[in-house]
């Protein structure tokens, strides 16, 4: 029988070193205390010795809010938000067990002495558990776009709705721009154009017109990646077809056959969890959205894709190269104001590799991936590195 305790103070900051508890996204199923170590699903398995710290506050009870994301979330119960998985228990019979909508209220609570998190209430009604009471049956009637989204919806749509760096597939892939109306070179707003790739585009589609620019190469073995991208302009489409015409209504630049379509209003697939990667990642960040540095919720591009295991989801910890100094003072010298160049015999010593930031992957290519910036105590920028937290 599974004894519930709704006190935390028993554990709370406490390391765990076993698998523990789990979130129970329930509708009229049964609860069980489930070990995630006996679980099948190896994928969410905390390792035999690893540990786990709950956030220092982290609360006994959070209702889910409008605007909230999984990984606010996740940092609210955990000081480390990848490894939310390690609390999260998928059950099978759920067909989105993950997804938690706005109004839903978790609590934390001591399940045969371990921490657990738990659905307590949705719709306004109690979840009751325990004892081997089953979860009231309910039937959700809200869509799946009303669930709480893992990052930020708007920051990646954005992005992918006007990006500012292309990966080599979508070049190769996106719509273009085939010609101008009247043979003209280059076009601007109030111009009619033509384009291919969106034949089945519903008349009054709205498209963004990107112009591929410089080329972005892989920093370890300077192999073609993907390119800058530059916002050309936008307009909507007067008649689909192949080509498909269409008219700008704004310019920002010439606009020049060649140049990339990209839906204005983008469907971003954000149906993902964060967690670490499985495997050792050491890549690096080769273009910053467009700049040379970046912050919170910008996103930038790193050097490893899917065919070096990276999958949307992928928590990876964000390093800046201080580099190498020289010590003048081995010998037990003073600083001298007047005399900074020290003994010519002076040793470099490298300085530690600082870490600045924490990016989460939400789209990847064979061998470069998005990513957004999570979390940053400085500005992040192209050649810091990427490893696995």
């Amino acid at each position: 029988m599974n004894k519930i305790s709704s006190p935390i103070q028993h554990w709370r900051g406490f390391c765990l070193s076993s698998a523990l508890g789990c979130l129970m996204v329930m509708g009229g199923l049964a609860f069980s205390a489930v070990s995630l170590a006996q679980s099948s699903d190896s994928n969410r398995t905390l390792a035999t010795g690893s540990k786990l710290a709950l956030a220092p506050d982290a609360p006994d009870k959070y209702t889910v809010k409008t605007g909230d994301t999984l990984w606010d979330i996740s940092k609210t119960f955990l000081s480390q938000p990848w490894y939310w998985p390690e609390l999260w228990y998928v059950n099978p019979q759920i067909k989105n067990p993950h997804l938690i909508y706005p109004g839903d209220v978790l609590s934390l609570v001591n399940v045969d002495g371990q921490p657990r998190l738990m659905l307590t209430e949705r719709g306004g009604e109690q979840v009751t558990t325990g004892n081997g009471e089953r979860l009231s049956p309910q039937v959700r009637s809200e869509t799946l776009g009303q669930a709480i989204s893992t990052i930020s919806y708007k920051s990646v749509a954005a992005f992918l709705g006007r990006p500012s760096i292309i990966s080599k597939d979508e070049v190769k892939s996106a719509p273009y721009l085939l010609t101008i109306r009247d043979q003209h070179i280059m076009g601007s707003a109030g111009d009619e154009v033509y384009a291919r790739g969106i034949s089945k585009a519903v008349p009054g589609t709205r498209y963004n017109i990107i112009h591929v620019g410089q080329a972005l190469h892989d920093p370890d073995n300077n192999d073609l990646l993907g390119y800058y991208a530059d916002y050309v302009g936008t307009g909507p489409v007067l008649n689909n077809g192949n080509p498909a015409k269409l008219r700008l209504t704004e310019t920002v630049r010439e606009a020049l056959p060649g140049d990339k379509l990209y839906p204005e209003n983008y469907q971003v697939n954000l149906d993902f969890i964060p967690h670490a990667p499985a495997s050792k990642v050491d890549g690096q960040i080769m273009a910053v959205n467009g700049v040379t540095m970046a912050g919170q919720n910008q996103v930038v591009a790193i050097n490893r894709g899917s065919k070096q295991g990276i999958e949307a989801g992928h928590v990876l910890s964000v390093f800046h190269a201080v580099g190498k100094v020289t010590d003048h003072y081995s010998d037990g010298r003073s600083a001298d104001p007047m005399n900074n160049s020290g003994n010519v015999f002076s040793k470099k010593v490298k300085i530690p590799d600082e870490q600045v930031g924490i990016i989460m992957v939400f789209k990847t290519f064979d061998r470069m991936s998005y990513a957004l910036i999570m979390d940053a105590s400085h500005p992040v920028g192209i050649g810091d590195h990427v490893r696995t937290p």
